[in-house]
């Protein structure tokens, strides 16, 4: 099977079309003929050797795991013997982070990371929702609690995180302020936001207003900056960004607790936790996946050159044909 392969931590000009060994499922696995996959930050990370973490995860010196790609969506062309709920012929889309290997013609994947497919849903847009997704879900509902006429700040709020979280603060009527590039802004508004900043030119933190709950998806700010521009008992999330700044929120979470009573949290992301219901989401009309651009297979290094770049207005998504 044709596969995309980095053997060198590096660019995107490290990634090569190769034809390699197809895949075979262990009994609690499935085979899936991939038809999409999206591009997010772990890809790139780990594609540089950008830290400590990629570098344990993916080999010290040269990458063990070659094949980059977790959020895939495709067809289960054979079962393991283990396998309960799925069958051959069933569309299903998941987050494979841990074991990657999705920008190839087939992966193999364990039961409980996929769920089926809506027959509405295409392939593209299925691609486009485990990850990012279940960041802005989690983030939002699970830890950030999120309420009616709340005040919602969204930092990075152009990429394929930012633009699910608009559309699900949208959900619980909220007072959005989204933070992004110039270029990004106008989809922002027509989206929902009530509020845009250019990050180059305002900063968020110094301007003297006040959120109830704020979203970081880069992480590009100081933790103490951040819990500045909270209401009081204001939560401050991160789903991302340099570990100097994951680090820093880390160890000043208790302090700013004791200090001012605003929260900070790290989100720990339980991979594929919620997809069912982002299903029922996109076939209620609330959430759609917002796609920049599609790639061919062949058309990978471009589509990490793009992503890099942070041009992207939502997911980046590599099809498979």
């Amino acid at each position: 099977m044709k596969a995309v392969v980095f053997t060198r931590y590096g660019s995107p000009n490290e990634l090569k079309l190769e034809n390699v060994a197809k895949p075979a499922p262990r009994d609690d696995e499935v085979l899936i003929r991939v038809r999409a996959v999206s591009l997010n930050d772990w890809d790139l990370g780990a594609l540089a050797g950008r830290d400590v973490v990629n570098r344990l995860i993916f080999g010290v010196m040269r990458p063990k795991k070659q094949i980059l790609g977790s959020d895939v969506a495709g067809t289960i062309e054979q079962i393991g013997s283990s396998v309960r709920e799925l069958r051959v012929g069933d569309d299903v889309f998941g987050d494979l982070s841990g074991t990657w290997g999705g920008l190839a013609e087939h992966v193999c994947a364990r039961e409980e990371a996929l769920v089926k497919k809506p027959p509405s849903m295409t392939f593209e847009q299925a691609a486009a929702i485990p990850q990012a997704a279940m960041l802005a879900l989690q983030a939002l509902r699970d830890i950030g609690q999120i309420q009616p006429r709340q005040k919602v700040l969204i930092n990075g709020a152009g990429g394929g995180v930012g633009t699910f979280a608009i559309q699900i603060a949208l959900m619980h009527e909220t007072e959005i302020t989204a933070v992004d590039s110039a270029s990004k802004l106008d989809m922002l508004r027509s989206m929902g936001a009530l509020h845009v900043i250019d990050y180059t030119k305002q900063d968020f933190t110094r301007n003297g207003k006040r959120y109830d709950l704020i979203l970081d998806v880069k992480s590009t700010r100081s933790v103490l900056d951040c819990a500045r521009a909270l209401t009081p008992n204001g939560m401050y999330v991160t789903v991302g960004g340099a570990m100097p700044r994951l680090f820093q929120g880390l160890l000043l979470w208790p302090w700013i607790a004791m200090t001012s009573g605003k929260r900070v949290r790290i989100l720990a992301l339980k991979p594929n936790k919620g997809l069912a219901y982002m299903n029922e989401l996109f076939e209620s009309g609330a959430v759609t996946p917002v796609i920049d651009r599609l790639y061919d297979l062949t058309e990978t290094r471009e589509a990490f050159r793009r992503f890099a770049a942070a041009q992207h207005k939502g997911k980046i998504v590599v099809q498979v044909s």
